[in-house]
């Protein structure tokens, strides 16, 4: 899969401030069997999306009017947690979700956003808890800005709100690099790098 850069994003912002929304919320493990990447959207957060008997329940965010199209999330603490699998981000790629904004990550989960171009945004509680009463149901406009060149996120009327992330997974996003592409970038430092480590322990690069 080739990755879309991620540059800059005006978007229909979610609130859903629940607290250690796991993997398995995210995508159940027993549609992973038969569904490859691509084909996960529909069964993202298929356990809050819908009642037992199929129908949409009606009360969950992303079912609701005005953000039914929502490509951010203003998510609740510990988000991603629980099991490894990186399916749960292919079915919120999958879904149209771009980025996501909470007070913490699962820390698997936030390192498989970034090697798959969704860009994950950590800022203290109480900021993410003012983003999510800005966008709750009933706001005029439910919408964030997303600027990863500048660092910042920003909603209608307010000051832009800086956030932070390293230079190499803001390079990746920023230029659509997977990490082989990312490794690449430094293959002049890795190919000096085995060239003194030879020098200096030949015994290694016997064959």
């Amino acid at each position: 899969m080739t990755l879309q850069p991620f540059t800059r994003l005006e978007a229909i912002a979610a609130p859903l401030p629940r607290a250690n929304v796991d993997t398995d919320m995210i995508v159940r493990v027993e549609r992973l069997v038969a569904l490859r990447r691509g084909a996960l959207g529909p069964y993202a957060f298929e356990s809050l999306r819908y009642h037992a008997d199929g129908t949409e329940n009606d009360a969950f965010i992303l079912n609701r009017a005005g953000y039914r199209a929502a490509q951010i999330l203003v998510a609740g603490p510990n988000f991603g947690c629980g099991s490894s699998r990186e399916s749960a981000v292919w079915s919120l790629w999958d879904f149209g979700i771009r980025c996501i904004i909470a007070p913490s990550f699962g820390e698997i989960f936030e390192n498989n956003c970034i090697q798959n171009g969704l860009l994950p945004i950590t800022l203290p509680h109480e900021i993410v808890a003012e983003l999510a009463a800005a966008i709750a149901p009933g706001s005029n406009t439910p919408h964030l800005t997303v600027d990863l060149g500048a660092r910042t996120v920003t909603r209608a009327g307010a000051a832009p709100i800086s956030f932070a992330i390293d230079e190499r997974s803001r390079a990746a996003l920023l230029n659509g690099w997977d990490a082989i592409e990312l490794t690449l970038r430094d293959e002049a430092d890795i190919a000096a790098f085995q060239v003194r480590d030879q020098a200096s322990r030949p015994w290694i690069y016997r064959i």
